[in-house]
């Protein structure tokens, strides 16, 4: 490896070539400020436009940006030269001097990277008056707003978009003042072929992209006495909600959790977990009948609506390959709805109100599909993230790392080690593997942990011996990867019989509406590991040995894929394609 030796601040630093000056002082823990560099080097991009030079060091008699100047041989870089101070204190007051002043009731107030850099810097006065830029906030979509006038043009999430995801919604459009990151034609968001995955808001370093805010409507609920508000809890929220009250990422917060939420107000509090069992319940038996008949394979994992969102706008003409099972969120409120409250609250579905606390934006957009419930009653009322959750605790004063723990409410408490896994990519397949491997072999399987589909790759390839019957299995983590496997499948390359597919980078604990990460995606593998933690802790870790899960096949369901389950646990998609003349309804076979 050829080494470049310089020194910054007085230190000497040996870099690989190639490296620039930022990296070489972040060997040295000497801090740079930055807004538009993101280095997301699991997923192996870096936003490295240099535009915001926010990052100016002196090199000999000039400035240059840290981010985009290459470390050269006896480079002498100083970082905190009075040159150095004053041009990124102008371009921060410069940045202020178009960006609306509104912190105290910003969404990203606490979390802006803006406001951060500003306190820094000392800036208590913006010197520089002028026209400001203005544009109408895009509310279109259920799932996220986009605030065009907070838009500081880092491009972070045009090459979340663009490069990662490959869904290609934003861009940079216009030339000098007018210049913004958009869509094309200045399309809504929801007319666009955005998936509402949530990903742009974890990268945008102000308030220009935030989630659609569901908190007051969720306070309205629990402040009525109309309907019975319960509450169910997605795998990866209890591993990462502790970090807004400053407990190490991964840490396990379930039963604090649960005492928070019974403190907010809520009747009953539920797992979601119970509906991934359930999930795994559904999805398995799908696998093993296509698997049997060679028909629609590779079989598509349903569970993530972002996901969902990408292959009906962009292959749906393969929506029969995707599994009709409903995602774990959708089981659990048809669950909720017509068995809980009819045969055990003894109350009328229409009476209950099911909210969820989800990882994920694209959640609040899957809520409203009208084919997602019962009757004209959605399966789950409405949905807000792991952020949102950590908002109504503090608003309602509650210390949630020093409160007691509390058990999940039964029957739709209980849940397996393999629903928790969930939450991390290659969760899904590994507890689907699980359960398919015994009703398959008819036999017990001893160790339940299939390492082969763990970890943070893009895209993960395993062969399974089943009892002498290979299963080639595949898992993707990114919208970007999920297009490579796909063009694979369509192309007749593929040799899978079942692909997981999630959107966020290392699964849900990566997730849109998770705790704001800033692209240290050690935080997510903490996160992802309190979920394995959780998962070895449990005597039951397949899905099928959820006694609550027998008891609801005996006394509803029957078995997995019966009518009944078909009935509630079962849905179809949709052709949402903009380059097809045909729009009529492209179904999966259920």
């Amino acid at each position: 490896m050829n080494l470049v030796n310089l020194t910054i601040n007085n230190k000497s630093v040996s870099v690989p070539k190639g490296s620039t000056i930022l990296e070489a002082a972040r060997k040295l823990n000497i801090k740079i400020p930055t807004l538009c560099h993101l280095n997301m080097s699991e997923v192996n991009i870096v936003n490295q436009c240099s535009s915001c030079r926010v990052c100016m060091v002196s090199v000999g008699k000039g400035l240059v940006p840290a981010c985009g100047t290459l470390a050269k041989e006896g480079m002498n870089v100083q970082t905190n030269t009075k040159d150095a101070i004053n041009a990124r204190k102008r371009v921060v007051e410069l940045l202020l001097s178009d960006h609306p002043q509104d912190c105290l009731i910003c969404d990203k107030n606490g979390n802006c990277e803006l406001q951060s850099i500003a306190a820094n810097l000392g800036i208590r006065e913006i010197r520089f008056k002028g026209e400001q830029s203005f544009a109408k906030t895009d509310t279109s979509t259920k799932s996220i707003i986009k605030n065009y006038d907070k838009c500081i043009l880092c491009r972070r999430c045009e090459t979340m978009c663009n490069d990662i995801q490959t869904v290609g919604v934003l861009s940079g459009v216009n030339r000098g003042f007018n210049t913004k990151v958009g869509t094309f034609f200045n399309t809504n968001l929801c007319d666009t072929e955005c998936t509402f995955c949530g990903q742009c808001i974890s990268v945008c370093p102000t308030g220009a992209l935030t989630e659609v805010n569901n908190i007051p409507l969720v306070w309205d609920a629990l402040h009525q006495n109309e309907k019975t508000v319960v509450v169910q809890v997605a795998p990866s929220v209890r591993v990462a909600i502790g970090e807004e009250f400053g407990l190490e990422a991964g840490t396990i917060s379930t039963g604090k959790m649960v005492a928070a939420l019974k403190s907010l107000g809520f009747k009953y509090v539920f797992d979601t977990n119970f509906g991934a069992d359930l999930t795994i319940m559904e999805e398995a038996a799908e696998f093993i009948n296509r698997f049997k008949e060679n028909k629609n394979l590779p079989i598509l994992t349903s569970c993530c609506p972002a996901w969902i969102n990408f292959i009906e706008k962009n292959y749906p003409e393969h929506l029969n390959l995707t599994s009709t099972c409903k995602s774990p969120q959708g089981m659990f409120g048809a669950i909720a709805k017509n068995y809980l409250a009819p045969k055990v609250l003894n109350i009328e579905p229409k009476n209950m109100y099911v909210v969820s606390i989800m990882p994920c934006v694209a959640k609040k957009y899957e809520c409203s599909r009208n084919e997602l419930g019962q009757d004209n009653i959605p399966d789950v009322d409405i949905s807000i993230t792991t952020r949102e959750l950590a908002k109504m605790i503090k608003e309602a004063g509650i210390d949630l790392a020093n409160l007691d723990e509390e058990p999940f409410d039964s029957p739709l408490g209980e849940s397996t080690g393999a629903a928790d896994i969930f939450g991390t990519t290659g969760g899904v397949l590994e507890a689907a593997l699980r359960t398919a491997y015994e009703w398959i072999t008819n036999k017990e399987l001893k160790d339940v942990n299939f390492s082969l589909v763990r970890g943070f790759e893009g895209i993960k390839e395993a062969s399974i011996d089943v009892d002498g019957t290979i299963v080639n299995v595949c898992v993707v983590s990114t919208l970007g990867n999920a297009r490579k496997i796909m063009d694979e499948v369509i192309s007749g390359k593929s040799k899978y019989h079942i692909i997981e597919v999630m959107a966020c980078p290392g699964g849900c604990v990566g997730g849109g509406g998770q705790p704001y990460h800033h692209g240290d995606y050690d935080i997510i593998k903490k996160r992802a590991q309190g979920l394995y933690n959780i998962d070895e802790s449990k005597k039951l870790r397949k899905s099928h040995e959820n006694p609550s899960i027998i008891t609801l096949y005996n006394e509803l369901l029957d078995k997995p894929c019966s009518n009944i389950a078909h009935k509630y646990l079962h849905t179809h998609y949709f052709n949402k394609s903009k380059t097809y003349k045909n729009e009529e309804s492209l179904t999966t076979n259920e």
